[in-house]
């Protein structure tokens, strides 16, 4: 089994769909061994960037199956598997075949909006339905409540197949209290591409992008050059992307990052409702940002 260190450029997935609505499986398997073949150091599959609460099961477990088959084990997989009831995330941990799937990202339980205790018991026993590391996603701009850094330590400490926490609260003086006070194994994972280069210094261990999925192999050499200390030559490029990282959020995620993508020639600009694609001054403002970092 490939060891799941979890440190570099994750990339959070895309799904792929064509004009008629359904899945670009084609296009799916390209950009999978455009990840591959640029240095992103592992593929988060079924997050938020996948629109996954729009995709249909047997979607699901065919972009699963997808995903691994071209994947061959050439980097770690990371599957989501989330769900705002305990009991039916732990059917499918308990039940699901996870061969190919390295890790599991789960997200803190939605629009229930649970006290910290219901967080820290919702993972509790998600923990113990899988031998699979395990990866806390703290979002509380998509899920209505914040874990707060007490409660991802008591997880960090408690549960053993924990492995780390994706933060996407935006909160740095929360994510920099994991940081300060984690346990040694427990990794911090930046969930913001803007806040990637900042937390990195402070400590993080990476990021799972959105923007890798258009450009790994600029975004993966900030987070590695930042990784490796060499502090100004990535800030260098962190500044170079910063206005691509503020337009792809202008719309939404994932409308800034699938136009990129359909500008690099990669998938449709196609989203499922609820969802739709950026606004056309939006998708000019991305068209010219790209031709200025001159990356085709």
């Amino acid at each position: 089994m490939i060891d799941m260190d979890l440190k570099g450029m994750g990339v959070a997935l895309v799904t792929p769909f064509r004009e008629d609505d359904s899945v670009d499986f084609e296009a799916l398997q390209r950009l999978v061994e455009y990840q591959v073949q640029n240095g992103t150091d592992y593929l988060v599959v079924l997050g938020t960037t996948a629109e996954t609460p729009t995709l249909a099961e047997e979607e699901k477990a065919e972009i699963v199956r997808r995903t691994v088959a071209q994947v061959r084990r050439r980097i770690p997989l990371v599957l989501g598997v989330s769900g705002n009831c305990t009991r039916e995330v732990v059917r499918k941990l308990e039940q699901s075949d996870f061969c190919g799937i390295d890790g599991i990202l789960s997200v803190v339980p939605y629009y229930n909006k649970p006290s910290q205790e219901g967080i820290y018991r919702h993972y509790k026993a998600i923990a113990e339905a899988t031998p699979k590391p395990l990866i806390l996603y703290n979002v509380p701009g998509r899920t209505g409540v914040n874990m707060t850094a007490e409660t991802a330590l008591r997880i960090a400490r408690e549960c053993e197949h924990v492995v780390a926490v994706k933060e996407a609260s935006g909160n740095i003086v929360q994510i920099d209290s994991i940081l300060k006070n984690k346990p040694r194994h427990f990794k911090v994972i930046s969930g913001d591409d803007s806040l990637t280069f900042p937390l990195i210094a402070l400590g993080a261990a990476g990021v799972i992008s959105v923007i890798g999925n258009a450009l790994p192999a600029e975004f993966g050499r900030m987070v590695r050059l930042a990784l490796s200390g060499d502090y100004e030559s990535a800030r260098v490029i962190h500044a170079r992307l910063v206005e691509l990282f503020e337009l792809l959020a202008v719309d939404g995620n994932p409308a800034g990052v699938k136009c990129l993508l359909h500008l690099t020639g990669y998938i449709e600009n196609k989203l499922r409702l609820p969802l739709v694609p950026a606004r056309l001054p939006t998708g000019e403002k991305i068209r010219d940002a790209l031709q200025r970092l001159s990356i085709k």
